[in-house]
């Protein structure tokens, strides 16, 4: 197996992260309310939403780590094919 397969292989791995990160965080900020009126006794309500933040700021930077390494190894994978195929030999 070629180098720039098992390059593609760890990339579409990695993509695959991503994808169920975001779905995970999509789901933790559906449930998050912008504004929340609460009398005395809904204290509850206000610490699940105050887990929610920590959640998602807990996820945000994993997330942007994951694309950006996704992003970055796309970039150098298709790099090294653009140089491959000038390296290879044309039949003509």
């Amino acid at each position: 197996m070629s180098g720039i397969m098992i390059g593609f292989i760890v990339w579409s791995v990695l993509t695959g992260i991503l994808i169920v990160l975001m779905i995970y965080r999509a789901t933790l900020v559906n449930h998050e309310d912008d504004q929340l009126f609460l009398s005395a006794g809904e204290n509850s309500m206000a610490r699940e939403q105050a887990e929610l933040v920590v959640q998602l700021n807990k996820i945000e930077p994993i997330i942007k780590g994951v694309a950006l390494a996704s992003g970055i190894l796309l970039m150098t994978l298709g790099g090294v094919w653009v140089y491959q195929s000038f390296q290879a030999p044309t039949i003509l």
